[in-house]
């Protein structure tokens, strides 16, 4: 495993639990290697090398360096939410050496550990098989799948976090309305309520209920600032090239860029406008 950071941990310890000898490599924590060198060494052929690190240069890197050291019927395995096109290429490059490159979308968070983590593979069949046992492990019963060739895995990611996008605006817009109405309303409670029974409870209404629950109806210590990972921007850019609408998406990531606003300038513009024409008030600056 290279990568021990919250899922990269998660997933380790999930896999010894499960009876497997797990060799790790991270510079940022103790580790059975110091090098990713040396972790091939210490692995048995056919070895399994699996990422769990950013997306970009650092899984370019440590990718690249890989294929240096492992052999010919070894497996790379990219779990992290790297672009599909990417994987596709890591895919190419890695069959030219003969080693396997399989992708895999990983979802779970911090819970994966106790909860298991939903598997998407993509890549050949010779060595997701090969893979098979340690999917098994990780996922919970019937929560992995290979699912097509290779950047599959990947793709099929993207895509669930960009619906995880819209499902999160959903709940955020209506929780949102529900705060502003004059009723007094008990935030937490209806969340609670919610998640039995209710036709949009789901395990995000969980997490939901359990913020409320940590740090109250009003989540007064939490900033309203929503970073994007990636995966919400490439959802989009291909459904555009595929032609398919995905408007809640998309709406779903421009609220994302909003909240990172503490002044939006298209307001102002709005605003002078309103006054422009139709003389309507404007609010001076602080």
């Amino acid at each position: 495993m290279v990568g021990l950071g919250r899922m990269g941990s998660g997933m380790t310890e999930r896999l010894e639990r499960g009876g497997h000898t797990i060799q790790t490599f991270d510079p940022n924590v103790p580790s059975t290697a110091g090098s990713l060198e040396e972790l091939a060494q210490q692995l048995e052929p056919p070895r399994v090398a699996w990422l769990m690190v950013p997306a970009g240069e650092v899984t370019e890197d440590a990718f690249q360096t890989l294929l240096g050291v492992l052999d010919p019927g070894d497996v790379i395995v990219d779990g992290g939410n790297s672009n599909f096109h990417d994987s596709q290429r890591r895919h190419a490059e890695a069959q030219e050496r003969g080693v396997h490159f399989v992708d895999v979308g990983v979802s779970g968070g911090v819970w994966g550990l106790r909860e298991g983590f939903c598997l998407m593979a993509g890549g050949d069949e010779e060595a997701v098989t090969l893979l098979e046992p340690a999917f098994a492990t990780l996922a919970p019963e019937d929560g992995w799948a290979h699912v097509g060739p290779s950047g599959a895995g990947h793709f099929v990611k993207m895509v669930h976090n960009g619906i995880e996008y819209g499902l999160m605006q959903a709940y955020a817009e209506g929780f949102e309305l529900l705060r502003a109405s004059e009723l007094g309303l008990d935030l937490g409670q209806i969340a609670g309520i919610w998640r039995y029974g209710s036709v949009v409870r789901s395990w995000l209404l969980d997490l939901l209920h359990a913020a409320f629950e940590q740090h109250g109806s009003g989540l007064d210590d939490i900033r309203g600032y929503v970073e994007d990972s990636g995966e919400g921007r490439w959802t989009i850019e291909e459904a555009i090239a595929h032609d398919v609408p995905v408007p809640v998406i998309a709406a779903s990531l421009f609220a994302r860029f909003s909240s990172r606003q503490d002044e939006s300038f298209a307001a102002q513009v709005a605003a002078a406008l309103r006054q422009q024409f139709g003389g309507h008030a404007v609010r001076g600056a602080d």
